[in-house]
């Protein structure tokens, strides 16, 4: 078992209140890998590219990204206000035709008489996810299609665009930066562990917290805080993004008494096995996984 002496840790046990880790289970070396990015010479995680866009029509991500590609070569770029964000005008028009799993859109412009690029998760995730993977770049004032972009968005499928997608995303932005959680970056700096327990282990529905403590290796701020952050921050930066790439599904059920909101249950679809590939060895095994 990895770590067996940090399990013992009264803090740690007191944290994972009778839930074993996940990622106990593998061999010390390709819990190392796992906190690498995938990569030529890291065989540990791998994302596969060649899949058929029907089993990818789940991805919101993928689908607003190639929206907001298309939208941009059509018009010739799309307006940006001083901050860099999308103008007014153009959210308001990306609002009606992106999708957004979970995001109440028609609840935001009831309560909103203005709304700018910021207010809707979603658009304001992808606006950035596209330009850090360099599909999309600022021009004079507007948003425009690189010659990456043009390329993804003339091939017949939507598998690479995926990839690289989630790659840049998980593995390349800090998306810590779209909530106000403590703990820059976590639990996202290992996410290939996260990735792989959760390949393991959500199988079937499981609430935030059983999951952040089956997948999620715990760091000091997380054991000392007097109240669960680490699970919330682990439903924004994991959890939340990976439905968004149609990974996950999700649930509500219904709240307890002292609860404010319907807690969310979460659980692989099934995109995720043929999407997400790994190459490890499990503790007492002979056989790869």
């Amino acid at each position: 078992m990895v770590a067996p002496g940090f399990l013992q840790n009264p803090d740690v046990r007191r944290w994972l209140n009778g839930v074993e880790p996940a990622w106990t289970m593998l061999e010390f070396d390709s819990l190392n890998a796992l906190r690498h990015e995938p990569s030529a010479s890291n065989h540990a995680i791998r994302l596969e590219p060649d899949i058929a866009d029907g089993k990818i029509s789940g991805s919101a991500v993928t689908e607003n990204a190639l929206i907001l590609i298309q939208r941009a070569a059509e018009v010739g770029g799309l307006k940006l206000a001083a901050t860099g964000n999308l103008s007014r005008a153009v959210v308001e028009e990306m609002c009606g035709i992106i999708k957004a799993p979970g995001y109440q859109k028609t609840e935001l412009l009831r309560v909103q008489k203005v709304i700018n690029e910021p207010d809707v998760l979603p658009l304001h995730c992808v606006r950035i996810l596209t330009q850090a993977a360099k599909l999309v770049r600022t021009h004079r004032g507007k948003l425009i299609p690189t010659p990456l972009g043009r390329r993804l968005l003339a091939a017949e499928q939507h598998g690479p665009l995926q990839a690289l997608l989630f790659h840049v995303a998980f593995w390349h932005m800090n998306l810590a930066y779209f909530d106000g959680y403590p703990l820059d970056s976590w639990p996202q700096s290992d996410v290939g562990v996260v990735l792989w327990s959760l390949s393991a282990s959500a199988n079937d529905w499981l609430p935030r917290e059983i999951l952040t403590r089956l997948c999620t290796i715990p760091v000091t701020g997380v054991l000392e805080a007097t109240w669960d952050f680490g699970s919330s921050a682990m439903e924004a930066r994991i959890l939340r993004p990976l439905v968004w790439f149609g990974i996950l599904e999700s649930r509500t059920q219904a709240r307890s008494a002292t609860e404010l909101v319907d807690p969310g249950l979460y659980r692989k679809a099934p995109l995720f096995d043929q999407f997400v590939k790994f190459n490890i060895q499990i503790e007492g095994s002979d056989t790869r996984h």
